[in-house]
């Protein structure tokens, strides 16, 4: 796996955690303040979309895992 392909896993695996954790029907809510973690990462993607750089893949890298395009 390349660190692109571990930011995708781990920002889908945030969204998805986090909604199930913000949507009030959801069977483990927490609070819908867990939804402003859902923005955050989604604001991440978009700018790392845009500037072409992202922290989280840097981190990937370093813990190892190879640049990929």
């Amino acid at each position: 796996m390349t660190s692109w392909q571990a930011v995708r896993v781990v920002a889908g695996t945030f969204i998805l955690l986090s909604l199930a954790l913000g949507i009030p029907g959801s069977p483990i809510f927490m609070s819908q303040w867990w939804l402003a973690f859902t923005a955050f990462v989604g604001v991440n993607l978009l700018q790392s979309g845009i500037t072409k750089w992202c922290l989280m893949e840097t981190i990937m890298s370093k813990l190892g895992l190879r640049s990929g395009a």
